[in-house]
């Protein structure tokens, strides 16, 4: 899997040179929310994939699918030394 990229880089780019402002007002939330999304610091939500989809007229799986790529693509960068794998058990 390579590097995907966050789901707030497509959101800018979606919003083009719409004000921050303004995308936040008609998608009911503050600026500051929107604006960590957009720069990668908050995940999208399934919340806010439905109001994604209802803004931007796309689905709300593209968003939770960006989304999930992204996460997924982070955690397996973790070495997870602290889970053991169970042995598989074997019929007698």
């Amino acid at each position: 899997m390579h590097n995907p990229c966050h789901a707030g880089e497509i959101l800018k780019q979606y919003l083009g040179e719409t004000n921050i402002s303004k995308a936040a007002k008609h998608l009911g939330i503050t600026r500051v929310t929107l604006s960590r999304i957009i720069n990668g610091k908050a995940g999208i939500s399934a919340e806010m994939a439905v109001r994604l989809s209802i803004l931007l007229n796309t689905t709300p799986q593209f968003w939770l699918n960006m989304q999930v790529n992204y996460d997924l693509w982070k955690a397996l960068q973790k070495k997870h030394r602290d889970v053991i794998p169970l042995r598989q058990h074997t019929s007698r």
